[in-house]
């Protein structure tokens, strides 16, 4: 169901990488190393060309529309951003019901019954197996009475592997790419104070057209939005001073490993996990950061679908 990209080469020319590291959060500890040094999330892009078409996909997205933390703490009873459980063999394997099952990895999945769900419409949830180490990921996901899951979509990750779904298909995300490894998670900002990978981004629209690690397209006939699996680097210049401690941390990875284009939603909104310790007034600075700070680089084809 999985192949191996064959493109690691051109993002490794544009610098090194290392392998995200574990940390602890509210989920648990994670004692995987989330995906290969050499897989593009954890491969700096610091020195990459510039897209010849940057100017149009940074119009596309919003020039002037500002960045938006789409994580945090808790608002109105539900943790804010993309929660996740740690399992391990001794978890029960469950069923799941997908509606996407085509291009769904079948199940059983080991998600307990009481794994949070995120919260607003997407409603995700993921689940990495500390053992085999394994992700496990669903879109619109709901348990039923009997502990079995329904799901729009889901796939499964092997997090020692470069493997990406076949062409064409999605996962629990738009772009067909794993959810997690491009998660903001609070040990790497404040008790790390960096972030050793790239960061989930959605955008308002995007093009028929995907590049990888990204293997599925969910837009529109316009070439001048940016397609599924763009990388988007924070302009060197830009200046990032005089905000909070968190955003200087994201400012440094935004210039050194980017965004990714992982779905459509609201234009520029970072995705993170949710942790009850994240301070949301020190993250709103990120507020200030406007969509004319960034620029889309080359990191491959546009694969058109």
């Amino acid at each position: 169901m999985q192949r191996f990209w064959l493109g690691l080469g051109l993002l490794m020319a544009c610098g090194g990488g290392s392998s995200q590291q574990a940390d602890a959060g509210p989920g648990g500890e994670i004692a995987c190393a989330i995906l290969p040094a050499d897989n593009p999330w954890n491969t700096s892009i610091e020195g990459a060309d510039v897209h010849p078409q940057s100017d149009d996909f940074i119009d596309s997205i919003g020039v002037d529309r500002n960045m938006h933390p789409d994580f945090g703490s808790v608002f109105e009873g539900n943790p804010i951003g993309i929660p996740y459980v740690v399992v391990d063999d001794s978890t029960p394997l469950v069923e799941i019901s997908f509606d996407v099952a085509d291009e769904s990895d079948p199940g059983p999945y080991p998600i307990p019954p009481d794994a949070q769900v995120e919260a607003g419409g997407d409603r995700h949830v993921i689940a990495i197996n500390n053992q085999s180490c394994e992700l496990f990921e669903l879109f619109d996901a709901e348990v039923n009475s009997d502990g079995s899951w329904n799901a729009s979509s889901g796939a499964r990750f092997d997090l020692d592997s470069n493997a990406l779904r076949p062409e064409g298909f999605t996962s629990a995300d738009a772009a067909g790419l794993p959810i997690f490894p491009g998660l903001v998670r609070y040990q790497e900002v404040v008790e790390e104070g960096a972030i050793n990978h790239a960061i989930r981004v959605t955008v308002r629209r995007s093009q028929r057209g995907y590049i990888h690690p990204a293997t599925h397209a969910a837009g529109s006939d316009d070439p001048m939005a940016p397609p599924m699996g763009l990388r988007l680097r924070m302009k060197s210049d830009f200046d990032c001073s005089t905000y909070s401690t968190e955003i200087r941390v994201l400012c440094a990875t935004f210039k050194t490993y980017g965004l990714i284009v992982a779905d459509n939603g609201s234009s520029w909104f970072v995705s993170g996990a949710p942790d009850p310790r994240w301070d949301d007034d020190a993250l709103r600075d990120i507020r200030n950061i406007p969509g004319n700070a960034f620029e889309a680089v080359d990191s491959g084809s546009i694969i058109p679908q």
